[in-house]
């Protein structure tokens, strides 16, 4: 399953760019396995949460519609060099996933 949170968070002029890499299969459901035919499941992101020092700065609901290990960016007013940026996730089969950073 999740094998971690890629996170890079990097200030200027008062604004703060955070990019991540997430490691989740992304399944929608709806593809069948070539070799035995069957459907898939669904496993997917279900909810990403963005904070800084422990406030919600972004909170996302995604579907199976987004790609496999899914690229993040995101750009937080108010985060301060040395801020820690968290980001978190839970999936349709109740896995979860969190990794942080300090602004640079």
């Amino acid at each position: 399953m999740a094998k971690g949170i890629k996170i890079r968070a990097k200030a200027k002029e008062g604004v703060t760019t955070v990019k991540a890499l997430i490691s989740h299969p992304m399944e929608t459901g709806g593809r069948k396995d070539k070799k035995t035919g069957n459907t898939i499941p669904a496993h997917f992101i279900q909810e990403v949460k963005v904070s800084v020092n422990g406030e919600d700065a972004l909170t996302g609901h995604w579907s199976g519609g987004v790609s496999k290990n899914p690229y993040l960016s995101v750009k937080v007013a108010g985060a301060n060099k040395g801020d820690t940026v968290t980001i978190a996730w839970v999936d349709n089969k109740g896995g979860s996933a969190s990794g942080e950073a300090k602004v640079k």
